[in-house]
């Protein structure tokens, strides 16, 4: 059986952080696209997602920023994690997936949002592998990242496949070796002749072992 290495974002679960700084802005809109680009992408963000910000600290920084209201600490975390809704077709095609292949989580997160995520998205349980970019700290758009998941595995490059929906990740990944379809919906994901392919070499790999 192949591996089939899948993303969170926006494949399993669609993501929109603006409900999160649209609830904790003082400042209405401006304040909304100001704590967006603060905290919801760059830098900042990437410290987290890489386990170099810890959640509590990440939330405090959030909180004493005078762009944000004052909240109570659960109600903020809450407004951090509660930014997902299921991608259409997502639970359907995992089970499809699960038929003929290993399915591997591979997602840039942080600790908060997966473990919201596992609770409220049965989706998401009973994968046979998790790596988390928080737990060994590269980012997808880092070779290493794809590295690491080899190294962890022992397997070669041409047993994986990735779903992704950004595509600098599936660009990095066949530095490594690694096939990927850049994701749009699940209908054209499973339609996909590079996933009959990559299925196909599977099984006739398990026919020979």
């Amino acid at each position: 059986m192949g591996v089939i290495l899948l993303d969170i974002g926006n494949v399993l679960v669609n993501v929109d952080f603006m409900p999160f700084c649209r609830a904790v802005s003082r400042k209405g809109e401006a304040g909304a696209a100001a704590i967006m680009e603060r905290y919801c992408q760059g830098e900042l963000k990437d410290r987290h997602d890489t386990g170099r910000t810890g959640p509590q600290e990440y939330l405090s920084m959030i909180a004493a920023d005078p762009l944000t209201r004052d909240l109570p600490p659960d109600r903020l975390r809450l407004a951090w994690q509660d930014i997902f809704v299921p991608t259409p077709g997502s639970a359907e095609a995992v089970e499809t997936l699960r038929q003929r292949h290993r399915l591997w989580i591979m997602s840039d997160t942080d600790p908060l949002h997966f473990a919201f995520l596992i609770d409220r998205f049965p989706v998401l349980r009973n994968m046979d592998r998790y790596f988390l970019s928080y737990e060994h700290g590269w980012l997808k758009r880092s070779p290493e990242a794809f590295r690491y998941v080899l190294d962890s595995s022992g397997f070669d490059a041409s047993g994986f496949l990735l779903i992704d929906d950004r595509e600098v990740n599936t660009g990095t990944c066949a530095e490594a070796g690694i096939q990927s379809i850049l994701f749009r919906s699940w209908k054209e994901t499973l339609a996909s002749p590079l996933l009959a392919a990559f299925s196909q070499c599977s099984a006739e790999e398990e026919a020979r072992t």
